[in-house]
């Protein structure tokens, strides 16, 4: 915005547009709460599922939220504090229900990531890590780009890609400190936040570390099925599919974000003189480095040690977070410097994603998806799931969109001749990547802190992502994975 000097003041302008949205958002959530009774879904076995009036108003939440969180009408933790405030007042689920998802376990593993960054960064851990890696990669933007890709995917194999996110994400502020002093995002600002989320999802699908998901959506399989699938085969399917889109999104960041300048002069040199002014390692720089890396190795380790198994992974990553106070690196100031509106807008994701499965609306949904597509093509049934968890994972944790989605695709399949395991793996994929939405992961959330880009810009940018996704993973099903040696249809 630009205003003349004789001009109101910018701060008293009104925004139209925002207004108009903020309205849109609730014009769409009274007429849907308050529409007559709609149709239930029929499953394929001929089983109805009606909508609860309950059901009704959690799909008027999500749509008035999506709208505000597209638009960024208010601040998006904001949006987060109204998903509560309306399942409580208009009596969709119980405000105990409705709140007590904003401290979830998932919602305070990602508040300590965050403090993670801020130890990383406080302590210099960041910018020593980011002068080592453009003495490696050098002065071409391009270059750089693809060496911060390549590190984000590389971790997002061994550690949670929340967690991966908040370590990098300092990192590339030390990088780009370097590009610009100017505070104005630039292209290559946003091209280098945007794309480590990005890649933060599509390394995490290649292990069983990366993400909850991968867990979450073994077990469902297994109940159903009665198949079990290994941690290998995970990462023999999906690395493929994974680091193909490392790479196509790196050309993609080339395109839609090109950097300003092709080189930055003189940084590889000056990359090596920053690092030598930071001296040896400092006591704060060592203890926060050995605190991180026991939480990530004890997190790592619970997929492979029994004994480790019961520990919850957000109350381990928080014992990090005591501990930096307790040794002295953090103190109440830190505290006070939490980027709370990326807390608030997960807590209102975690509790808009248990509504609409606690009311039963989601599975009307994916009924009602799937139905539409059950006497279509093979290939066709298996896109369609892919686009719905596509969709689904950008507004809800991508476990709850698994958990939607995987029984009532798994139990269509037979009926088209489908292999389970292709439809597992297709969630796994879609799941792993939201492009879109901020709420969709937290690695999108942490970018966005960069104030870089807006989350009408992440949302222009994830369609074509989006459709690149699918594109790829179209390829895996009919080419890839079949030459691999997994079975797509069923023998007769």
């Amino acid at each position: 915005m630009h205003s003349n000097s004789d001009a109101i003041p910018l701060d008293s302008k009104f925004d139209w547009k925002q207004y108009i949205f903020l309205v849109i958002g609730v014009v769409l959530f009274l007429i849907v709460y308050y529409s007559p009774p709609w149709a239930d879904a029929i499953a394929p076995s001929g089983k109805h599922f009606p909508l609860s009036k309950e059901a009704k108003g959690a799909l008027a939440v999500f749509l008035l939220a999506g709208t505000w969180w597209v638009f960024e009408v208010l601040p998006i933790g904001i949006t987060g504090l109204t998903i509560g405030v309306l399942q409580a007042l208009f009596f969709i689920r119980p405000a105990a229900d409705a709140f007590k998802d904003f401290m979830d376990p998932s919602v305070l593993f990602i508040f300590a990531s965050l403090v993670i960054g801020m130890v990383f960064t406080k302590t210099g851990l960041t910018r020593r890590l980011a002068y080592k890696m453009l003495m490696i990669v050098g002065e071409k933007t391009s270059m750089i780009y693809l060496g911060c890709l390549v590190v984000t995917a590389l971790l997002a194999h061994v550690m949670a890609h929340t967690a991966v996110a908040a370590t990098i994400y300092p990192l590339l502020l030390a990088i780009y400190s370097l590009y610009t002093d100017d505070i104005k995002p630039t292209k290559f600002g946003k091209g280098l936040f945007i794309g480590m989320a990005y890649v933060a999802g599509a390394g995490s699908i290649i292990t069983l570390l990366g993400a909850a998901r991968g867990i979450v959506a073994l077990g469902f399989y297994k109940e159903i099925t009665g198949i079990d699938i290994s941690f290998f085969e995970i990462t023999y399917y999906l690395a493929p599919v994974g680091w193909m889109m490392v790479f196509i999104l790196w050309g993609f960041l080339m395109v839609f974000f090109k950097p300003e300048k092709a080189v930055i002069p003189g940084l590889k040199e000056k990359a090596r003189q920053l690092n030598s002014d930071m001296g040896a390692l400092t006591r704060n720089e060592i203890i926060g480095a050995v605190l991180v890396f026991c939480a990530i190795a004890f997190m790592s380790l619970q997929s492979f040690v029994p004994a480790l198994k019961p520990f919850n992974k957000s109350a381990v990553i928080l014992v990090s977070t005591i501990l930096f106070f307790i040794s002295g690196i953090l103190d109440i100031n830190d505290l006070e410097e939490i980027p709370w509106n990326i807390i608030l807008l997960f807590a209102g994701a975690m509790s808009i994603g248990f509504c609409l499965w606690q009311t039963g609306a989601a599975e009307w949904l994916a009924i009602n998806w799937l139905s539409f597509f059950k006497n279509s093509h093979w290939f066709v049934f298996v896109m369609s799931i892919a686009v719905f968890v596509l969709v689904m994972t950008n507004f809800i944790m991508n476990v709850a969109a698994i958990a939607i989605s995987l029984p009532v695709a798994l139990v269509v399949a037979p009926y088209l001749n489908i292999a389970p395991e292709v439809i597992l793996f297709v969630s796994l994929v879609t799941a792993g990547m939201p492009f879109l939405l901020l709420v969709g992961a937290a690695p999108n959330a942490i970018a966005y802190n960069s104030k870089q880009f807006t989350s009408g810009e992440f949302f222009k940018a994830g369609i074509p992502a989006s459709i690149i996704l699918l594109v790829v993973l179209g390829f895996a099903i009919l080419v890839l994975w079949p030459l691999m040696g997994m079975p797509i249809l069923l023998a007769h």
